[in-house]
């Protein structure tokens, strides 16, 4: 069962998920108390979820007797939950360019900009060649929700971002994606050359 399949589940996998959300960690006994299944069933539901590193587990004391092991949700977990960050980021961009039209927004941008390039420059310390900075690029992105990766293309590079958490942002300001360019310029060194070859939002 993968991820896609869990969002759309109704089923005991779903509910799990749903129950370490509401009630934190939690152990198999308990979790099957509630869902009315066997310790084993959960424990089943559990491993699987664990593999997708949507759960994982720590022991603990649990009074005498055997330490009791306590099952919760990782960071991964929270894309099953509705968010709402999109929408407000988007709106909040839209009352800025009214409140103080394009100007506010250039600067919110280039401020956005001075802190990441700061971040990025700390992370890609030490990294001295063009392939080196890329896969350190590629790394802090991959965090940040891009899904990025880079592979040779001829005499350079292709670096691919396959997924753009902004993208809400990015359609209400497309100084993001300008922003983006400079800031790749800036920590890449100004020796390198960089064009946009695609786009997500064209």
């Amino acid at each position: 069962m993968n991820n896609t399949s869990l969002r759309q589940s109704s089923g005991s996998r779903r509910r799990i998920v749903d129950l370490l959300k509401r009630n934190g960690p939690m152990d198999a006994a308990a979790l099957a108390g509630q869902l009315g299944l066997s310790s084993m069933a959960v424990r089943q539901h559990l491993y699987t979820l664990v593999e997708e590193g949507l759960a994982c587990s720590s022991t603990s004391p649990d009074g005498v007797g055997r330490p009791s092991k306590q099952w919760r949700l990782t960071p991964a977990a929270e894309e099953f939950f509705p968010q709402g960050y999109a929408e407000l980021t988007a709106g909040l961009l839209s009352a800025i360019s009214e409140a103080f039209g394009e100007t506010g927004i250039e600067q919110i941008v280039q401020l956005r900009t001075r802190d990441q390039e700061k971040t990025y420059r700390s992370f890609l310390d030490g990294a001295d060649t063009l392939e080196t900075r890329l896969a350190k690029l590629t790394e802090i992105r991959t965090k940040e929700g891009y899904m990025a990766e880079f592979c040779a293309d001829g005499d350079g590079y292709l670096f691919i971002e396959n997924h753009c958490p902004i993208c809400a942002a990015a359609k209400a300001c497309t100084g993001l994606c300008a922003a983006e360019l400079m800031l790749f310029r800036a920590v890449l060194g100004d020796d390198v050359e960089i064009k946009r070859t695609e786009h997500i939002l064209a």
